[in-house]
């Protein structure tokens, strides 16, 4: 469905992205993952036919996007950071609108958009004025104007930001549901949405593709180990120095010290993750320590692209 080849993008001396080379298959749901000023919203932007390449191609369905984009441009939505809304116009009114500047007859639109509205959860909302609607619900209007026209690729610039909990659940519930019938790529910062969202990874720093792949494959290339959380009664520092003697674990630290118990964040070696798991509770029981829980630790993609882009240290 896509494929980038040699990606480069200049601002006069400034280099925004380098050397991008990737594909993405057809009804994939694949996400951008970098910090502030790692290129993501750039690279989007080229993919989406809005900005130009200083070198490299992007191919759509075989279509180059650079010499030939009005071949494509139909068939790419784009939702950008900030939905480019008309706020002072009903949602319905705006959504015919959009979809009569990408060329739709003005029959099909009417007869797309009860569809469009109830998947982007804005069913009886078609006569509310967008201006009056919350964030949440305008980034949801953003999504369908880039739905509108039936576009065989959705390009989603941030489309979390900004939003609170039971949004941002809402709003993974929205893509997900989008994968299959359209290819979908966002972008973000927020690495648990994009674990729960995508299918692939594609892990941006410093303007250059550092890794590519579904959480695990990732994992598997830089060698991370199964990382754990353990929380312990007793000298927190003691179990500690105890833990890393021994040979499965990898890395191991104190996380939090607490009142009543202490949690300890260790990276196993991984051949046999149960198995090490009961010799770690083993030791730590015949060392006199007590153990209330032991777990996957949470945020381990975030571990990883700390990691991967050199902004974080050891575990």
């Amino acid at each position: 469905m896509i494929e980038v080849s040699g990606l480069t993008k200049y601002y006069g001396e400034t280099r925004a992205i380098s050397d991008l080379s990737f594909t993405i298959d057809r009804g994939e749901i694949a996400g951008f993952l970098g910090l502030n000023g790692a290129g993501k919203s750039t690279a989007l932007k080229i993919l989406a036919g809005f900005l130009l390449p200083t070198a490299g191609s992007v191919r759509i369905d075989g279509v180059n996007v650079v010499a030939e984009p009005e071949r494509v441009r139909n068939q790419i939505g784009f939702l950008p950071e900030e939905p480019p809304l008309y706020k002072e116009m009903t949602v319905g009114r705006f959504l015919t609108y959009l979809g009569r500047l990408r060329g739709m007859p003005g029959s099909m639109v009417k007869e797309r958009l009860p569809d469009v509205l109830a998947r982007t959860g804005l069913e009886g909302r078609a006569d509310q004025v967008i201006e009056t609607m919350s964030l949440g619900y305008r980034k949801r209007v953003g999504i369908a104007q880039a739905i509108i026209h039936d576009p065989a690729l959705v390009i989603l610039d941030e489309p979390v930001s900004g939003l609170d909990p039971l949004q941002r659940v809402e709003m993974r519930k929205l893509i997900q549901a989008l994968g299959g019938n359209h290819t979908v790529l966002i972008s973000s910062h927020n690495l648990t949405e994009v674990e729960e969202t995508c299918d692939q990874l594609l892990i941006l720093g410093h303007g250059e593709l550092v890794a590519q792949g579904s959480e695990d494959e990732i994992n598997a290339q830089v060698g991370s180990g199964e990382r754990m959380e353990i929380d312990v009664y007793g000298d927190a520092e003691a179990a500690v120095a105890m833990l890393g003697e021994l040979d499965v674990v990898q890395q191991v630290r104190v996380a939090e010290v607490g009142e009543v118990f202490s949690q300890i964040d260790l990276v196993l070696l991984g051949a046999d993750v149960h198995a090490e798991a009961r010799w770690v509770v083993n030791a730590l029981i015949g060392d006199g320590f007590g153990l209330s829980r032991i777990a996957p630790a949470k945020g381990e993609l975030e571990d990883l692209f700390l990691k991967i882009t050199g902004k974080g240290g050891a575990a």
